[in-house]
């Protein structure tokens, strides 16, 4: 989880993962990694075939409500098969040492 879920969600677009778990993924919608800073995530969701799962932290800076509509609103778009959860709480809130670490949350 460390890695963030943007790298799970780069694995599942590709047609060979069947499945994938995003913690916390940053910058699917802002297009920011990668090199230059520009990477093509968000246009590339119609190739996600892959079973997905999504949680988010409401309170969660780099993933602002209106970052994680619209790529709530892209997966619909692309009919993409995926469950969403959203817990209030910050990011990295399972990572069990530090200050955002919420133990009744990780049960």
């Amino acid at each position: 989880m460390c890695l963030s879920g943007h790298l799970p969600y780069r694995a599942a677009l590709d047609p060979r993962v069947s499945a994938a778990a995003c913690f916390y993924p940053t910058d699917i919608h802002s297009a920011t990694l990668g090199e230059g800073g520009s990477d093509d995530s968000l246009k590339r969701m119609s190739d996600l075939k892959a079973e997905t799962m999504f949680v988010w932290g409401r309170q969660d800076p780099p993933v602002p409500f209106a970052g994680r509509e619209m790529i709530r609103a892209r997966l619909q778009d692309v009919a993409a098969h995926y469950e969403w959860h959203e817990v209030n709480a910050q990011l990295a809130f399972l990572r069990d040492e530090g200050p955002r670490f919420d133990p009744a949350l990780f049960l």
